[in-house]
């Protein structure tokens, strides 16, 4: 599922409800982050950035219209992701999920054939 609900992102709480089932039995609760796109509609999204500024930034995928293609490999971009306070991954953890499903990963094969 996605850390966040109308822009809020879950907290320890509903997510430790989510475990339950109807019938007593127990499910594990993972979330979903894109490590090789950036999305406009997320928190670290800022309007002033376009293709090549932030330098990280690339294409919008167009068939995901707010995606856009990142060069994951560079530092500022892994920053946002998890390497400083306040990370994407960091909310998550904080949130409490059991694990993290990590999107694009194949971000690779995109900048391969550049």
């Amino acid at each position: 599922m996605d850390l966040f609900f109308d822009e809020e992102s879950f907290t320890g709480a509903e997510v430790e409800a989510l475990r339950s089932k109807a019938n007593g039995g127990k499910r594990l609760v993972v979330c979903y982050m894109s490590i090789g796109e950036a999305e406009d509609y997320r928190y670290y999204w800022k309007n002033s950035w376009k293709r090549g500024d932030p330098e990280w930034l690339y294409k919008e995928n167009p068939d995901w219209e707010g995606n856009y293609k990142v060069k994951y490999w560079m530092d500022e971009w892994k920053q946002i992701i998890f390497g400083e306070e306040n990370a994407y991954l960091d909310k998550i953890l904080d949130s409490g999920f059991d694990g993290v499903y990590l999107d694009i990963i194949d971000a690779f094969e995109y900048f391969e054939e550049l």
